[in-house]
Parts: C-alpha cells; structure tokens; sequence
C-alpha cells in the first residue's frame, strides 16, 4: 500500500493544540476504502514541537519504540498509524509526525529520509500541493467539505459572495488570497 509519496500538509511547527487540529483533517471525508484502509492519511507529515512529541509518547503505550521514532498503539485505518520522529537536520534536532504503513517494513524509514529531503532545501519553498494541503490544514470546518471524495473549501468574493470550490481547481490567486501573508510569494518547488 505504501506507494504514495510523503507531503508536508502544514508550513510551520504545530503546537500541541494545533497537532490534535492537523489529526482531524478529514474527520468529514467519506467512509471509503481509501479512508478506511489509511491511505488518506498515508504519507502526510508535520513539524511538532519538542512538548508534543513528549507528551504522544507519554500518552499511551506505543506499538515500538526506536532510538529517534515511535508509533502509536492505535491505526488511522488498515495498518496505517502515527509515527513520531526526532530527526537531525542541518544540527538540530527537530520532531516530525508522519502517517506511515506499518505493513511495510521500509515506510517510516522512506518517509524520514522524504522528511530531510524536503527540510533541508537550500531556499524556502512550497509546491502546489503543498500550498493546497496549508489551505486545507488551516481552515476552520465551518468553510471546508469534502464533496463525494473530493476536498472543498469556501472562498468571498465582492461579486459573487461565498461560493465553494474544489481545492484542487483553485487559482493561483485564490491559492494566494487563502494563504498566510509570509507563505504568499514563496517560490513554487518542483517536487516535495
């Protein structure tokens, strides 16, 4: 199952509050095969803060535990569970939660090595993708849906008033007006 690649759906370092938020991400998605057998959820990951990551661990017992990671006792769907990483990068040393297949052996390790990819670019940067899953993140469940399996969010304008559109179809000025000031003109990456 482990074949989709690992994305950062949050620009920043998510605070304890903020992680359970990211967690719920798609509470309202549909009771689909894709929901229920994880990969929803599959390769997502996220900065926390050093509080978080110790209180996860102190939460319940986790399934493993490693010298720089552990997984959480309880799965997402299928065998897809949380997996809580402390990850040096560039001297530091920084703690990440990912979405990992605990049915392959390879995913936490694939999906670290994604994280250190991603996080050491030489010069700050955000796919679309990236900038999609920011905007899907960060907006209150008030103003988001998922229309059958496809994510929605609520956008105003002086003209139309409130319409929802497909995240997927916005345009990059409706990327742009949906994003943080200080993640507006950040150059578009590649890949991530």
């Amino acid at each position: 199952m482990s074949n989709r690649l690992a994305r950062k759906i949050y620009q920043g370092v998510a605070t304890r509050h903020l992680m359970y938020q990211l967690f719920t991400r798609h509470h309202s998605a549909p009771w689909n095969d894709e929901r229920l057998s994880g990969r929803l959820y599959l390769g997502e990951f996220f900065e926390i803060t050093e509080d978080a990551y110790d209180h996860m661990l102190d939460l319940l017992p986790p399934l493993f535990m490693r010298h720089h990671h552990f997984a959480m006792s309880e799965y997402v769907g299928g065998t897809v569970t949380s997996v809580f990483m402390a990850i040096g990068i560039d001297e530091k040393v920084r703690w990440f939660h990912a979405y990992c297949d605990m049915a392959d052996k390879a995913s936490i390790e694939r999906t670290r090595q994604a994280i250190i990819m991603r996080e050491q670019r030489p010069v700050p940067a955000m796919s679309r993708q990236e900038r999609l899953d920011h905007i899907w993140s960060t907006t209150a469940d008030t103003y988001r849906s998922y229309e059958g399996t496809r994510q929605a969010v609520s956008l105003y304008s002086r003209v139309r008033g409130a319409t929802w559109e497909y995240l997927d179809q916005l345009a990059d000025s409706e990327i742009s007006a949906k994003l943080p000031v200080h993640l507006r003109f950040l150059p578009e990456a590649v890949a991530a």
